[in-house]
């Protein structure tokens, strides 16, 4: 675990109330004659939240108008209480940014990587020191913090970026395909760290990446953005649409004359191979009464009777095909 105050949790104000994490009004940023953003609106309390797009989408241009790196071409909003358009140091001295690509310099030591870039965030030289031989050691590099960056493996380098993000202590972590190149084991141990960092440290994240697996073990809300705009903001269960009329089945007892029968009556009935559980699409006049009526027809127990859900690879489909909003 970290050291007894390496971190501090929580998004307050100077009352210690509770504040916005992201607030946008209109944001729209153009290169030329393309249009990265357009009319970008969103209010974002504080915790884990989840980016997704194509390539594309304009997701690094909002990151990089977060971070205060470029001005919005239209619109304002803030970060933390920091105003987008004016604030670009103070908006990075309060956030974390670990990019995709790989950011070393050739033949610096990993310890001395991370406290540059505590140095950068504001902190004095041995304070910045120490923290990096601090978070180092708790991301599990302690004994190849002297290593030359070059000479880490794929994994140490992203657990290396992830404590020059981590350094400064920031309210806010902006985190760019984390687990990009990684095993599954390395990605397992990569969404621990996170899932930690969100859950017992209460750090607010922004999590982009087009693995939507990792989005969901980690993530409370998602942003869901196409061509620029954003087709969907809020928790992930609210996002996800029941499929109109299906329902996850389970029960007890020999249910060979039971499927006939659903097969017969039902739209659709689909199995998993999983012995007393089917997914059926009933008929539009019909209502749950009517699966428990068949079964009980057919001498077996319904153990389960859910409405089917939408993965997040469903939910975002559908916004992107569709168009709409939610």
């Amino acid at each position: 675990m970290w050291p007894r105050n390496i971190l501090h949790s929580g998004v307050r104000d100077c009352n210690n109330t509770p504040m916005s994490l992201i607030s946008l009004q209109d944001v729209t940023h153009c290169f030329g004659k393309i249009r990265a953003l357009q009319n970008v609106s969103l209010d974002v309390p504080p915790g884990a939240i989840g980016l997704i797009g194509q390539n594309g989408a304009g997701k690094s241009t909002l990151l990089k108008i977060l971070l205060g790196l470029i001005r919005p071409t239209s619109g304002g909003g803030t970060v933390l209480g920091r105003d987008i358009r004016g604030s670009g140091l103070a908006l990075r001295a309060c956030s974390g940014y670990m990019p995709e690509a790989e950011s070393f310099v050739p033949g610096v030591r990993g310890v001395d990587l991370v406290a540059l870039a505590g140095e950068l965030s504001g902190m004095p030289r041995k304070h910045a020191l120490r923290r990096a031989h601090e978070v180092l050691s708790y991301l599990g590099l302690e004994e190849a913090r002297y290593r030359k960056c070059e000479q880490y493996s794929v994994g140490m380098k992203q657990r290396l970026k992830l404590a020059t993000a981590l350094v400064h202590d920031p309210d806010l972590l902006l985190l760019d395909e984390p687990t990009a190149g990684l095993d599954p084991e390395g990605r397992e141990a990569m969404l621990s760290l996170l899932r930690s960092l969100a859950g017992r440290h209460g750090k607010s994240l922004i999590l982009s990446t087009h693995l939507l697996g990792d989005i969901d073990r980690v993530c409370e809300r998602v942003i869901i953005i196409d061509q620029g705009q954003v087709l969907g903001f809020g928790p992930i269960g609210d996002l996800r649409a029941e499929y109109r009329g299906r329902y996850r089945l389970r029960w007890s007892g020999d249910g060979q004359a039971f499927t006939k029968a659903l097969e017969a009556k039902c739209v659709s009935v689909e199995t998993n191979g999983r012995p007393g559980e089917v997914v059926a699409e009933i008929p539009e006049s019909w209502t749950t009464r009517n699966l428990f009526e068949l079964s009980r027809a057919h001498h077996v127990t319904l153990r389960e009777v859910s409405p089917e859900e939408e993965n997040l690879e469903a939910v975002y489909h559908r916004l992107v095909e569709t168009g709409e909003t939610s």
